[in-house]
């Protein structure tokens, strides 16, 4: 037996969960498919299969028969006709299957009209040929559903109702429920369009081509042709073609399209830069670092099918109860149309009418979809904002968070040490910073590099240094500048050459107090400066964690750091002492998360490194990172703007996704309880039936597509 291959297909005219739900159950039936994984949102179907047991060609027959379009992932049709298909190629609404059958139905209708004006006498023939007529497809697709395991689908339930109208001598009735039927459906497939818009967006932010340097030429080249270490010429206003390191230039690169990060950022030689993102102004010349299928924004395109795909609990549920609520309900009609009658001596033709009414009315798709809908969207959402979430059940969970714990190291702080602080003893600021940086300068320690960096940011001419540097582990750099032996190191080492002021002691302790590091710049044995270096709060971590104290949700930091240096940022970012816990070891801040958990959902916080134990340990994990690997492999979400506000909007998009799937649900029960009221009273005839059943699916879907309108703060 031949070992199962992966085998993926784009499904057209798939747009509802009900669709989807039809796929699932056919390939359940047939024998060597496994790990069957059908996506409405995406449109998509993969699975296992062995072909020694089941042929690609059956799979393929059998997605058709149910009316629908397989398309492999090159983009040809698999189909080798679209009579059946429901759905159809990209383009405009008319020249899909759909659409065609909106016309014909519509124009079968118009002319049966006209001749119940002209000749009243073969008003039911004509409403006749155009309720068969549209009826025809629609119940081969009903025989195809039955036949692979989906008894009770929409196309039953339309079938029944039109066959029974028509019984009962309302072909008039049966040929407008069948076009206002061809309609919804063709309605339903824009509106799920739409709903893909999100990720056919971010597929379109990768340029199709580069200018790519070979010597001193250059050659466009498709995109798929680069290869790592490539170099290529982006050009003002161009997009990046795949992730890379800038290795001359400098310019500006809107970054919105991957991070959502509104302001450009500055690349210069040796900044990364990510695919799709915007050239501003200088032109850049770029070594590629990723392959076009693994860059940053692939990926990204990619987690966010997946997730998707994956159904949140509350789907799940909407899936079981809808599975048994069709069927209950064609029990229901069955009831209406037979009890009345038998039991009362009621008139049948006045209880069939009722209850192909209620049958109309009773059609699931306004349920089904009401949850898979606003899940998509507020997914892609997030994914335009910068918030990557991994599945609906992540989505789902963050709105029940109370408590968010995070990392103080890269999180709650920029990750690396800056100056804060400059006491001069001796001579000018500015010359005491130059010539610690000059010492330190090629230095790869923390503290040496911040120093350094600090007089390049403030544009100082860094002396020479002669003879190269001497470093004594631990203690000191020295190394021999024009104006003599300068050395940056401890304040323990200094003191132990030269004797220090109390005055300058006192500095030094209400440095360190405030929870920074303190270096001791020496010229010869004469102490002429100190220089102190925290790693500093995020700008924006003070607002975030108002934000989110704003919602109603506890923020507490969980850090290994010693207790002073906690306390300095907990008070800088606005946290008081029972939120912070310092000095923690690995497993002493997982038994801290595990008894948050116990109380109430927790999500933690961390830079997706060394706290990857912590984040799945947590209820929910989020991973802080400008689009790294880490951020996007690790944890249940990540926040790619690098920014402590966006947990607060991860928060306001799971909460604003939940109130808009219970708005869905309540409107597709509420208009379907209205009209179950008004078919029992008689006041609801077939076609404001079938137009209640379509109006509250496209209702359902519209309101779906405001999350994609959803701005920071709109929920909070």
């Amino acid at each position: 037996m031949a070992a199962g291959s992966t085998l993926k297909l784009r499904i057209e005219g798939m747009d509802c969960g009900a669709c989807a739900m039809k796929i699932e159950n056919a390939m359940q039936r047939l024998s060597g498919v496994t790990d069957i994984d059908v996506s409405y949102s995406a449109a998509s179907l993969s699975l296992n299969l062995d072909e020694d047991r089941t042929s690609r060609s059956t799979v393929e027959a059998r997605i058709r028969a149910l009316g629908f379009i397989p398309v492999d992932p090159a983009g040809r049709t698999a189909a080798t006709n679209d009579d059946d298909a429901s759905g159809g190629k990209t383009g405009a609404w008319w020249s899909t299957r759909r659409g065609r059958l909106v016309i014909g139905t519509g124009i079968l209708l118009a002319l049966a009209y006209a001749v119940s004006l002209v000749a009243s006498g073969w008003s039911f023939w004509a409403y006749l040929a155009a309720t068969l007529i549209g009826l025809a497809p629609v119940a081969r697709r009903a025989l195809a559903d039955v036949r692979n395991g989906t008894p009770f689908s929409i196309e039953t339930l339309m079938s029944i109702a039109a066959a029974g109208a028509l019984a009962i001598g309302e072909a008039r009735e049966a040929a407008i429920v069948m076009f206002l039927f061809a309609l919804g459906e063709l309605l339903e497939g824009v509106a799920a369009g739409r709903a893909r818009a999100g990720i056919e967006a971010l597929v379109k932010l990768v340029p199709r081509t580069a200018l790519r340097l070979r010597g001193t030429e250059t050659e466009t080249v498709p995109v798929e042709a680069l290869s790592i270490g490539d170099v290529v010429i982006v050009r003002p206003g161009d997009r990046v073609p795949s992730d890379g390191t800038v290795v001359e230039g400098t310019s500006e690169v809107d970054e919105a399209p991957v991070t959502g990060e509104s302001v450009p950022i500055a690349k210069a030689a040796g900044t990364a830069v990510y695919a799709g993102s915007i050239n501003v102004q200088g032109e850049l010349r770029i070594e590629i670092t990723k392959m076009a299928a693994d860059n940053t924004l692939a990926r990204i395109i990619h987690m966010v099918e997946e997730a998707q795909a994956t159904k949140a609990p509350t789907a799940r549920f909407i899936d079981r109860f809808s599975r048994w609520y069709t069927p209950g309900a064609m029990v229901v009609s069955a009831l209406v149309v037979l009890g009345p009658p038998l039991l009362f001596g009621a008139d049948w033709f006045t209880w069939i009418y009722r209850g192909l009414s209620l049958l109309l009315i009773a059609c699931p798709c306004a349920l089904v979809i009401s949850t898979p809908a606003a899940i998509a969207s507020g997914l892609a959402s997030g994914a335009r904002r910068g918030l990557l979430i991994k599945g609906g059940a992540a989505l789902e969970t963050l709105g029940k968070v109370k408590t968010i714990a995070f990392d103080k190291t890269g999180t709650l702080t920029l990750g690396h040490p800056q100056v804060t602080d400059i006491v001069v003893i001796e001579g000018v600021e500015a010359d005491l910073l130059a010539k610690a940086a000059a010492v330190e300068r090629g230095s790869s320690h923390p503290l040496g590099a911040a120093i350094v960096a600090e007089a390049q940011k403030r544009g100082l001419d860094i002396p020479k240094v002669f003879g190269g540097i001497v470093a004594t582990p631990g203690k000191t750099v020295m190394g021999r500048l024009t104006s003599g032996f300068v050395s940056v190191g401890s304040l323990r080492h200094a003191a132990e050459q030269t004797e220090i002021a109390e005055a300058v002691k006192a500095r030094v302790d209400a440095l360190e107090a405030g929870g920074k590091t303190v270096v001791a710049i020496k010229e010869g044995k004469r102490l002429i400066g100190l220089i102190a270096m925290r790693d500093e709060p995020r700008p924006d971590a003070a607002q975030g964690l108002a934000r989110l104290r704003s919602m109603g949700i506890r923020a507490v930091m969980l850090t290994g750091d010693n207790a002073g240096t906690a306390e300095a940022i907990a008070g800088a970012v606005g946290l008081k002492s029972p939120e912070t816990k310092a000095e923690l070891l690995p497993e002493a801040k997982l038994a801290a998360i595990s008894a948050y958990k116990a109380e109430a959902p927790i999500a933690m916080v961390g830079d997706g490194i060394n706290d990857a134990p912590a984040l799945a340990a947590a209820s929910i994990g989020v991973a802080m990172g400008g689009g790294t690997d880490v951020a996007l492999e690790t944890a249940d979400a990540a926040l790619l703007k690098n920014r402590v506000t966006g947990v607060a909007e991860l928060i306001a998009l799971s909460r604003a996704t939940m109130a808009n799937i219970w708005q869905n649900i309540a409107l597709a029960f509420g208009l379907k309880g209205i009209f179950l009221v008004t078919s029992l009273t008689g006041e609801t005839s077939l076609w404001m039936a079938i137009l209640a059943d379509t109006g509250a699916t496209v209702l359902v879907t519209a309101n779906a597509l405001r999350l994609l309108r959803l701005r920071p703060g709109d929920d909070e």
